[in-house]
């Protein structure tokens, strides 16, 4: 589909909620039909993506402690890694850290290449310049109405180091 293009007066006048909303809501929902191509929900992801970045360091209840600032209300953790348990994907030691299975590491690898692949199709058509400055707008919309605009913690880039980005930024140690 091709963005329509529309006078600058029009656009101007446009409710950034409205936007913004449409925008949360059609890359969720992208990136949950990503997901469920590996018969994963998003809670699902998060954990074995949480666990598998740091074995040996997550119970159970420290997954759902670090998950709950994003997760919707209500969500009981029990049923994702019950299934997760039935699927072959996680292990549990005795002293309660998760693992992830070898098989878990296969479907979690292979689930990592869906996303990036569907991140590079979100982001298909916008420069670095142009994404930059719709997160700066957005985190400063956000900062004037009294809301947290800082980098979430899940992002903060540690994390991210090596990786490439959309727009073909590999990030080292030194932020380069």
């Amino acid at each position: 589909m091709t963005v329509k293009d529309y006078p600058a007066e029009q656009l101007a006048h446009q409710p950034i909620g409205y936007w913004a909303g449409v925008a949360h809501q059609a890359v969720v929902e992208y990136t949950k039909a990503t997901l469920r191509k590996e018969q994963l929900t998003q809670p699902q992801w998060w954990v074995v993506n949480l666990v598998g970045e740091s074995p040996g360091t997550w119970t159970r209840e420290t997954v759902a402690e670090q998950m709950a600032a994003f997760a919707e209300p209500g969500l009981s953790f029990a049923p994702l890694y019950a299934q997760l348990f039935s699927r072959g994907w996680l292990d549990e030691s005795p002293d309660g850290t998760l693992h992830l299975t070898p098989a878990g590491q296969t479907g979690t690898a292979r689930t990592h290449t869906r996303i990036v692949r569907a991140n590079a199709r979100i982001h298909e058509g916008i420069t670095e310049e142009e994404f930059l400055g719709a997160l700066a707008v957005l985190r400063r919309m956000i900062d004037n109405t009294g809301g947290d605009s800082d980098v979430p913690w899940w992002a903060s880039g540690a994390e991210l180091v090596g990786q490439a980005s959309p727009y073909g930024m590999n990030t080292d140690a030194r932020g380069e």
